[in-house]
């Protein structure tokens, strides 16, 4: 262990980012003048006709993402809602990293990367590095500036669905994609920073925040269903809102959510979502819906994480595989479990090595509020948010050794060959996910 001083940084996350939440609150509001309307076999010109503005054409789902005066959309053939505005009010718990130590491989970091060693990635690597696999990175923005990450971010590819402008294969939306990406496709041949559990494959940036938080379910279904039209293999989704009531979010939107992941699990992408950081029960919860975890086709990812990695004494306090204080649970809702990491702040050093250490990228902004670029650096951040790309990278990996696979396919070969976790299947769905046990059964 290295001799640092504790840094705790209490960040404000933006719209549905996953992360610890802290006392977190969601609310909806509905969009004055976006709305999702089903296709009905009509064309983007005949929707223009009625006088809309086709903002994204999902009509291979079934549904356009369009602007206007709603009594325009009254005058439409079909059903339509208003597109729904979210926003999370809590904290993301960080602690920045300022380390530089001797590693069990060339990436110098490593050594505190317990997710990584927990899941044997380097025995993984022996087999594939994830080389032409497609990661889709459906967050705030994955920087390709970034030491760590540029090697893996498909630029061309990378798409801004936020409209603000700032562009994409970026951190304009703040660090949070960053260090999902980075879980993902870190450089492991770069012998900077940390490494990735498939740094061979590529990833996609699919921004659907911008820098203060603003996202909507809309752009989130027109990033899932883009992620299908590219072929990505995997689209990794650590975003969540709860509890919503099941009202609120209405049969409309339920059948909307559910067709746009049934048809891109149908065109070969798997879904790894997070299932959120409530410490709630979702199995029992009648009320209430976590989204888009709760959704068709959701491979839910809940987080583990040990007490005492580095820190403590002769033994962890919790293995690597126990639940994490935070995360949600329920046998409905959880497919597997992956490092997201845990934390005890009752002890006054060292508690923050039990979290996920990954790359981050913090956006930087003139006066005008234009994106100016970014600072690379590295974080301990916990949450499922840093689970569900612990599975994407699994699932990278599975596919770059056989790329014939299907979504389906791949998500059985994980659930089948996954360990058992510490604790009941609530927590763990089909168990604690296991790269190289899903590689020795190809």
């Amino acid at each position: 262990m290295v001799d640092r001083s504790r840094r705790d940084v209490l960040k404000f996350s933006g719209a549905l980012l996953g992360g610890i939440a802290v006392g977190s609150t969601v609310t909806a509001a509905e969009s004055s003048d976006r709305f999702l309307l089903e296709a009905k076999k009509r064309s983007v010109s005949d929707v223009e006709a009625d006088g809309l503005d086709v903002v994204f054409d999902l009509s291979e789902t079934g549904y356009f993402l369009v602007e206007g005066a709603e009594k325009d959309l009254q005058r439409t053939k079909g059903k339509y809602a208003p597109d729904i505005e979210l926003s999370f009010d809590g904290g993301v718990k960080r602690v920045d990293a300022d380390v530089d130590a001797p590693s069990a491989t060339d990436e110098p970091l490593y050594g505190y990367q317990w997710d990584k060693q927990a899941q044997r990635i380097p025995e993984a690597h022996e087999t594939t590095r994830g080389e032409g696999a497609r990661v889709a990175i459906i967050d705030s923005g994955v920087d390709a500036a970034h030491p760590d990450l540029g090697h893996a971010v498909d630029e061309e590819l990378s798409r801004n669905f936020t409209g603000d402008g700032q562009g994409a294969a970026n951190a304009a939306g703040g660090y949070h994609g960053s260090h999902v990406g980075g879980i993902v496709a870190a450089n492991d041949q770069n012998e900077k920073g940390v490494v990735g559990t498939a740094p061979g494959a590529d990833l996609v940036d699919c921004r659907v925040f911008t820098e203060s938080g603003g996202g909507s379910f809309g752009i989130v279904l027109a990033a899932v269903a883009y992620s299908a039209q590219i072929d990505a293999d995997v689209a990794n989704l650590s975003l969540g809102a709860y509890p919503v009531p099941r009202q609120e979010l209405g049969s409309f939107y339920g059948k909307a959510l559910n067709s746009v992941m049934t048809h891109a699990n149908s065109q070969g992408t798997l879904l790894t979502i997070s299932t959120g950081n409530d410490a709630a029960d979702l199995q029992h919860d009648k009320n209430f819906i976590s989204i888009p975890n709760e959704g068709a086709q959701a491979v839910g990812v809940s987080a583990t994480g040990p007490v005492g990695f580095g820190w403590g004494g002769d033994g962890l306090e919790a293995p690597f595989d126990s639940p994490a204080n935070y995360t949600n649970y329920g046998t409905n809702a959880v497919t597997l479990s992956a490092p997201g990491g845990d934390y005890d702040p009752a002890f006054p050093t060292g508690w923050y090595y039990d979290m996920v250490l990954n790359t981050i990228s913090e956006p930087e902004f003139d006066e005008n509020g234009d994106y100016m670029g970014s600072a690379p650096d590295y974080s301990w951040i916990a949450g499922t948010s840093m689970a569900a790309p612990q599975v994407a990278g699994a699932a990278a990996l599975v596919k770059s050794a056989a790329p014939e696979m299907s979504a389906n396919q791949v998500e059985s070969l994980l659930k089948r060959t996954a360990t058992d976790g510490t604790g009941g299947k609530e927590y763990h769905g089909s168990g604690f996910v296991d790269p190289v046990g899903a590689l020795k059964e190809l």
